[in-house]
């Protein structure tokens, strides 16, 4: 054998490089991403409205995944998932709950990203089956500006297709030449996987997506008080499309919440701030 190979540490995978795999949840089988340890924890990351597995910062995943174990997936009727995507917020947390369960994880942390901010309702379902969770650009049902999430999302897509642009340019950043920076270098790590990439979301589920969204902006405000979990809220201070209110709303009303807000931050500050929001979400995770 050779003695120097045997010492050399093992190859780190990055999110770009991970093989994706499916699981079958009652008959449905769900893709979904892992790496990081094998021990301990795991992270369960719920992404945003219309994304699929591709759609998550590598410089966030793999810089989590670098201490702790994460687990990314396709939601029902997503990308590579099978079954048809539920209308309601609900459904979409009991889906998760079911994909967990799984897998075989009896508790787990939670970082729920815009629409994957569901994971405040996973607690409220199965609150022994949390630990922590992190809220990132999202609010709670009936919170103000969610139900014209639709009506935001639809106007920036036809403002990105007259300037040739991706939407994500407008949505999720916002337009200071710091944002503009941001933006073009996030759409840029998005493309540093090439193989074994995940289908787009179809049209027919990101519908189900706005409609769920704009009946969860409808809904009576869930008490937060219950929730007794450890809480990190977090968000740009420019969120257009989930008004940064809402994180300052939910922060308070949490009784154990920390919240951070990021300087010209928009609805995706964690991908902007990628190197600080990694950071801190380690120390809360690991507090």
């Amino acid at each position: 054998m050779n003695v120097h190979q045997l010492s050399r540490p093992a190859a780190i995978i990055k999110h770009s490089d991970v093989p994706t795999k499916t699981v079958d949840v009652g008959g449905t089988k769900f893709a979904y991403r892992e790496l990081g340890p094998t021990t301990g924890v795991p992270v369960i990351f719920l992404t945003h409205l219309s994304a699929v597995l591709d759609n998550w910062d590598p410089r966030v995943v793999d810089g989590i995944a670098a201490r702790r174990r994460v687990i990314t997936f396709d939601n029902r009727g997503v990308g590579a998932s099978g079954g048809s995507t539920p209308n309601t917020v609900e459904a979409m947390a009991r889906d998760a709950i079911a994909f967990i369960r799984a897998l075989g994880f009896e508790q787990v942390d939670l970082l729920g990203l815009s629409l994957g901010g569901f994971a405040q309702v996973i607690v409220q379902l199965e609150p022994s089956l949390v630990r922590k969770i992190i809220l990132a650009g999202t609010g709670p049902a009936g919170g103000t500006g969610i139900d014209r999430v639709t009506f935001v999302t639809i106007f920036d897509m036809i403002r990105a297709a007259l300037t040739i642009k991706d939407p994500k340019n407008y949505l999720f950043f916002t337009q200071s030449p710091n944002g503009k920076k941001a933006a073009r270098a996030f759409l840029q790590r998005l493309k540093e996987r090439t193989n074994d990439r995940d289908k787009p979301i179809a049209l027919g589920a990101f519908n189900q997506q706005l409609k769920a969204v704009r009946a969860f902006g409808h809904e009576r405000p869930a008490d937060l008080s219950r929730i007794r979990h450890p809480v990190l809220v977090v968000n740009g201070d420019h969120d257009r499309m989930v008004p940064t209110s809402n994180s300052v709303d939910m922060a308070r009303r949490f009784p154990n919440a920390e919240l951070v807000l990021y300087e010209d931050g928009g609805h995706t500050a964690i991908f902007q701030y990628h190197g600080a929001f990694v950071e801190k979400a380690l120390d809360f995770l690991e507090a």
